[in-house]
C-alpha cells in the first residue's frame, strides 16, 4: 500500500585494474565507471525517491575520495534530464569505484544533509571513508546514548548512519592499515538490528556488508574487472551482468590491493529475511536469496484463489472482476484471476507522474484522489475483488474503497489481502514503529484472525467482506521455511533481543496511549547489548 515505505537501498561498482576495460564499462573508460552509478540507482528507486547520492574514488585527483549527493529522485538529483549538467556532474566526480544510495527516511528531516553516502574526512587515507547505509539498528539509541556520553562526541543528526559512521571511525583510529574484517567482526558484536553497508575509503579499499541476520537483501556479480553490487539483483541484471549471486548474511566482499574476497565477520545464524521483500518492497523482476519476486506474488494469488473457492463468498460469474491495487498487488490478481476463471482488470490507474513531496503536501483524501484514478467504464455495476498486498494503517484504502464506489460505481467490493494481518511494529528498517497505528491490532483479540474480526474490519473500511491469507501462506510462496523468515510484524516474535525488547515497550506505550514513532526509548531498566 502507499502508506508503507521501506528505507533505502544501496550500490557498489569497481573497475579493477586491467591491461583492456571490462565489457559492460561505460564508453568514457575504467577511469569514470562511476557514470554506471546513477542507472544501478535508478533500478532501486522503488527503495526510495526522497534522495539520493554517490562517493567515488579517484587516485588521480587531489580529492582522493569525493561525494555528490542531493535530495530528490535519482533523475533529479544527478539532472539526467539536462544533459550538460548531468555531464558536468560525472566529470567532476568521476572515479573507477564509486558507492551509492537512494533514501525514504523512516526518521530524519528531508534536507541535503540527511541525504547519503556520508563522508568522513580525514589527513589519514584509511580514515577518510564514505558510508551508505540499508536498514534499521534496532539498538540505535544505546548506541547513540553511549556515544553521547563521552564528552568529545556530538551528533548532528538523530539517525543510524551517522551513529555507525562514529562507530567506524572509532575502530579505524589506530596508526596501522586496519583489518576491514576485524573492523566490522567489533561491531558486528555491538550493532542489532538490520544493516547493510557499502564502504569506500581514500585508499580505493571497499568493503560490503550483510548483517548476520539477513533482514534486507544485497546481491553482487563480476564481469571480467568489472565488480558491482545492489541491494536487489534487477539493478545488475539490466546493466549487463549475467551470473548475479545474493551475499550470505554475516559476509561481506572486500577489495583491496586489486583483489576481491568474501569473508565472514560474524558466526553463522539462522537467517530472518524480511518477508516483505518478497510480497511489496522488492522490484518484481527481481530474484533475492535465489527466491523470484514475481513468481512469490504469483504464488500469494493462487493460495488467494484456492480460499476464494473455500468460502463460496463470491459469485464467479460475468459481473464479477479482479482489479488489483496499482502495482505491487498486480501479480497476485493476475494469478487469482487465472485460477478463477474471471478478468484481471486495472480499474483503478495509477498516476505514476505526481511527485511524493506533492502528495504528501495534502489530506488523505486529496492524495487518494491524486494519485488514483477509477475507471467507472471497468467497475460500473461490477462485483469487485479487490486485490491489496498488505493492510498497515488503513487509511488510504478506507479511502480508496469509497472512490471505487462512488467515482468507479462498483457495486461490491470484497478486499482480499495477499498478506496475513499486520499486528506487530518493524524495528528493522519499514516506517511502522508503533502498536496504535496498525489497523489489524484494534480488532484482533487472539493469534489467529476470526471470520468475526474480518467482518468487522470489512465493515471499518467500507468493503462487503474482507479476508487475509493465513499465516503459513507467506513462506509457502517465497519457497523458504518459516524460521528463515523474519515474520516479526505478522507473529510478534522477532529475531533479536532489541526487538523483542522493543516490542514490549510498544505495547506499554499503546496501553498507556502514547504513541511517539521512530523517537522510542528503552526504559532504563532494560539493559541491551546487541549481541
Amino acid at each position: 500500500m502507499a502508506e508503507l515505505h521501506h528505507e533505502c537501498g544501496i550500490a557498489a561498482v569497481y573497475h579493477f585494474d586491467s591491461p583492456t576495460p571490462a565489457r559492460l564499462a561505460p564508453s568514457a573508460g575504467p577511469e569514470q565507471v562511476s557514470r554506471l552509478m546513477p542507472r544501478l540507482l535508478l533500478d532501486l528507486q522503488n527503495r526510495g525517491q526522497l534522495a539520493a547520492g554517490f562517493s567515488t574514488f579517484n587516485p588521480k585527483r587531489d580529492k582522493l575520495l569525493d561525494t555528490y549527493r542531493q535530495i530528490g529522485t535519482v533523475i533529479e538529483a544527478f539532472r539526467l534530464n539536462h544533459q550538460a549538467k548531468y555531464d558536468s556532474i560525472m566529470k567532476e566526480y568521476a572515479g573507477r569505484a564509486a558507492i551509492g544510495h537512494v533514501r525514504y527516511a523512516t526518521c530524519g528531516q528531508n534536507d541535503r544533509s540527511y541525504a547519503q553516502p556520508f563522508e568522513r574526512h580525514h589527513g589519514c587515507k584509511w580514515k577518510w571513508f564514505s558510508v551508505a547505509f540499508n536498514g534499521q539498528l534496532a539498538n540505535f539509541t544505546e548506541l547513540r546514548d553511549a556515544l553521547l556520553t563521552l564528552a568529545d562526541y556530538h551528533l548532528t543528526r538523530n539517525l543510524d548512519t551517522e551513529v555507525i559512521m562514529h562507530y567506524l571511525s572509532y575502530e579505524l583510529r589506530k596508526d596501522d592499515r586496519p583489518d576491514l574484517v576485524q573492523v566490522f567482526r567489533n561491531l558486528s558484536k555491538r550493532f542489532d538490528g538490520a544493516y547493510n553497508l557499502v564502504y569506500l575509503n581514500a585508499m580505493g579499499d571497499m568493503a560490503i556488508v550483510r548483517d548476520p541476520k539477513g533482514f534486507r537483501p544485497l546481491c553482487y556479480a563480476q564481469d571480467g574487472p568489472l565488480f558491482a553490487a545492489a541491494s536487489e539483483s534487477v539493478a545488475l541484471t539490466n546493466l549487463g551482468f549475467q551470473s548475479i549471486q545474493s551475499l550470505e548474511p554475516g559476509e561481506m566482499i572486500v577489495i583491496q590491493d586489486n583483489m576481491m574476497r568474501i569473508e565472514r565477520f560474524a558466526p553463522k545464524q539462522t537467517p530472518a529475511h524480511c518477508f516483505f521483500e518478497w510480497i511489496y518492497f522488492a522490484n518484481v523482476a527481481s530474484t533475492l536469496d535465489e527466491r523470484s519476486v514475481y513468481l512469490s506474488r504469483a504464488r500469494l494469488g493462487k493460495a488467494l484463489a484456492l480460499q476464494e473457492h473455500s468460502l463460496g463468498r463470491v459469485p464467479l460469474d460475468d459481473d464479477t472482476i479482479v482489479v488489483p491495487v496499482p502495482d505491487t498487488g498486480k501479480a497476485a490478481a493476475d494469478a487469482m484471476a487465472y485460477e478463477l476463471g474471471v478478468p484481471s482488470v486495472e480499474g483503478l490507474m495509477r498516476n505514476r507522474y505526481v511527485g511524493r513531496t506533492f502528495i504528501e503536501g495534502n489530506n488523505r483524501a486529496d492524495r487518494v484522489r491524486v494519485k488514483y484514478t477509477p475507471l467507472r467504464e471497468v467497475l460500473a455495476g461490477k462485483r469487485v475483488l479487490l486485490i491489496e498486498d498488505t493492510i498497515v494503517r488503513s487509511t488510504t484504502l478506507k479511502s480508496l474503497l469509497h472512490h471505487l464506489r462512488e467515482r468507479g460505481g462498483a457495486k461490491e467490493i470484497h478486499v482480499r489481502v495477499a498478506c496475513p494481518p499486520i499486528i506487530a511494529p518493524c524495528f528493522y528498517g519499514i516506517d511502522m514503529s508503533t502498536v496504535r497505528e496498525l489497523f489489524a491490532p484494534r480488532f484482533m483479540h487472539g493469534a489467529r484472525i476470526t471470520e468475526e474480526e474480518q467482518q468487522a474490519m470489512a465493515r471499518e473500511l467500507g468493503a462487503d467482506s474482507l479476508y487475509y491469507l493465513p499465516l503459513e501462506a507467506v513462506a509457502e510462496a517465497v519457497g523458504l521455511p518459516e524460521d528463515r523468515l523474519c515474520r516479526a510484524c505478522l507473529t510478534g516474535k522477532y529475531p533479536t533481543p532489541t526487538g523483542d525488547k522493543l516490542y514490549q515497550l510498544a505495547l506499554m506505550n499503546r496501553n498507556n496511549g502514547n504513541s511517539n514513532g521512530r523517537t522510542y526509548e528503552l526504559p532504563t531498566s532494560v539493559s541491551v547489548n546487541g549481541d
